[in-house]
């Protein structure tokens, strides 16, 4: 098989996103299995050009899987025209700019959200890239998810005819950092620093809500910064500045109605860190980040509310394990996979940058609608 190379600028993999899902998951587990194989006889074959601030982090993680190139210098990467790709997991504050120089510079997009830190300049950032004429994507990973996509399947099969709700739970405790190690880089608290809890999870919340049932048209949330004190990477106090918890309502096209709790302030009772559970007239299913499973309305046992005796039953057990029916990719390699063919191809891909604004439009509602403590329209964007 002749082999074709496209070579991709990663910047941010020093961090934990960026190493282990982008690099290590990804591209390099493409290249393990021989890279993308085109239909024509031909296997694309990523080739990672490593940057970043840290030189000797750079070299250790080019040193450790064998890699060739890495560089501190951003612009003269940006300027190489080998470089077919750009790929941005930088911290939020430092992703638009860098956008921007590499849709100048003629390099398709690939990037973490949220793609700006306002509406304004994701919008702009989208068009930018369009008229440019780059070929765009943003990582939006959960939809790849086995879980999700299992409850795509149910979705698309009819399964719960009218749907009537949907309600999620996500989050974990993140350690303060004072006497145990925080799970988490200690600029996610600080709204200074472009953290918060909203900004990074209600994107997710979008794409996922669009893309299984609907474009959400209103939002009401609360945002709550629950641990004001935190420890950062140093052992120094610092205080939390921005939302570690948020409570959102959402509102879709559809109708349906979608609950969704977000929190670094909550221990977990349930089996995933993720638990989406849809209703509908015909079904109901809880999809997490692998598992789903369904109770359908024939199946549907008649609960009695009864206070003064203990429950007989168990709910858990009265739900069927929806089935894998495929073998299941990890979901960040799988969308590298379609966006790569995309670029080489031409091939059809939907979740572009302005996908992307619209997780920020409605990161910058959700923070609106707290701090106003109503609910708001979320107007459809175009370019």
């Amino acid at each position: 098989m002749t082999r074709r190379t496209v070579r991709i600028a990663m910047n941010g993999v020093t961090g934990r996103m960026g190493y282990r899902q982008h690099l290590v998951r990804s591209l390099l587990a493409i290249r393990e299995s021989g890279g993308i194989d085109l239909g024509d006889g031909t296997a694309l074959w990523p080739e990672p050009v490593l940057v970043g601030r840290r030189d000797l982090a750079l070299k250790a993680i080019a040193e450790r899987h064998g890699l060739d190139e890495w560089t501190t210098d951003l612009d003269a990467v940006l300027t190489d025209g080998s470089i077919d790709v750009y790929f941005d997991a930088q911290v939020t504050s430092a992703r638009e700019s860098a956008l921007r120089k590499a849709v100048a510079a003629g390099k398709h997009i690939y990037t973490e959200k949220p793609t700006a830190t306002g509406l304004d300049a994701a919008l702009a950032l989208a068009r930018l890239a369009h008229e440019s004429g780059v070929r765009h994507g943003v990582v939006q990973d959960k939809l790849f998810l086995p879980g999700l996509l299992k409850l795509k399947r149910l979705v698309d099969g009819g399964f719960f005819g009218r749907v009537l709700s949907v309600r999620g739970e996500f989050g974990y405790w993140v350690f303060e950092g004072d006497w145990q190690d925080a799970q988490r880089p200690s600029w996610n608290y600080r709204s200074q620093d472009g953290g918060g809890i909203v900004v990074d999870m209600f994107p997710h919340w979008e794409y996922v809500l669009h893309g299984l049932f609907g474009r959400v048209t209103s939002v009401q949330a609360h945002a709550a910064t629950h641990i004001p004190r935190r420890w950062d990477e140093r052992g120094q106090p610092y205080d939390a500045t921005a939302d570690d918890s948020a409570y959102g309502i959402f509102e879709l096209e559809s109708g349906v109605v979608a609950q969704i709790n977000s929190s670094w302030a909550v221990r977990v009772n349930r089996d995933e860190l993720v638990e989406f559970q849809v209703d509908g007239t015909e079904g109901s299913a809880v999809a997490g980040l692998r598992r789903c499973r369904a109770q359908h309305r024939s199946g549907t046992p008649k609960p009695v509310w009864n206070p003064d005796l203990p429950a007989t039953e168990s709910f858990r057990e009265q739900w069927q394990e929806v089935p894998d029916n495929r073998e299941f990719d990890n979901g960040f390699k799988a969308q590298w996979e379609l966006f790569l063919r995309h670029v080489a191809l031409g091939t059809p891909y939907e979740w572009d940058l302005l996908a992307g604004a619209r997780g920020v439009q409605l990161a910058e509602l959700g923070l609106r609608s707290s701090a106003e403590g109503r609910r708001l329209p979320v107007p459809e964007l175009s370019l």
